[in-house]
């Protein structure tokens, strides 16, 4: 476990380790949002790797609203 300081300007470093692991680069785009009371970093993903993660799900007809058609 890392622990990093909170800087008066409320930035946060990432340690080395961390940032080596998730082969991260200088000026890359991060996620920040919280959740179940801890702050998440997440590489956002592009279009092209959302791609076919619903395959296989089964979905039921009371899931779409087919009242809202015009």
């Amino acid at each position: 476990m890392e622990i990093s300081k909170v800087s008066p300007k409320f930035q946060v470093v990432i340690p080395k380790k961390i940032r080596d692991q998730m082969e991260l680069q200088p000026g890359e785009n991060l996620q920040v949002f919280l959740l179940d009371g801890s702050i998440r970093l997440v590489r956002p993903r592009s279009i092209e790797n959302l791609r076919g993660i619903a395959k296989g799900m089964k979905w039921k007809d009371a899931y779409r609203d087919r009242n809202d058609r015009y």
